[in-house]
């Protein structure tokens, strides 16, 4: 340790802080590059779903026109099958659209669990301080 002298020792102490900010900075532009590459298959993915979505509706579609004319096969008559089967659907909508408005009441968003966790870590503290 003695032959570095005062210059070896602030040389290397630079070379140290080179090498930490160039890695820094190789560190920065691999995450850059990662996370470029994440949010386009990201945004890959999502066109992929509303694309999905786009023919799960269009089968539906078919499916309840399918429906329709093979009831009316059954009860004679085009109009009353499509009444039937709108009639079905807009129970079903109804139905859900009740228990979506449910869930998204105020009432589920409050966070129950963490007031009765806080409040009983509140509980703990205050009786081992006072204790």
């Amino acid at each position: 340790m003695a032959e570095l002298g005062n210059g070896s020792i602030q040389g290397l102490l630079a070379e140290a802080l080179r090498e930490t900010t160039d890695l820094a900075r190789k560190e920065i532009a691999l995450f850059r590059t990662e996370m470029s590459n994440n949010l386009r298959t990201l945004f890959l993915g999502l066109g992929m779903m509303v694309g999905a979505a786009v023919f799960a509706v269009v089968a539906l579609l078919v499916l309840v026109d399918a429906l329709v004319k093979w009831l009316a096969t059954v009860v004679h008559s085009e109009a009353l099958s499509a009444l039937i089967v709108g009639g079905v659907f807009l129970v079903v909508a109804i139905g859900l659209a009740f228990a979506g408005s449910r869930a998204m009441s105020i009432s589920t968003l409050t966070p129950t669990r963490t007031t009765r966790q806080v409040r009983q870590d509140a509980r703990v503290l205050s009786e081992r301080v006072s204790g």
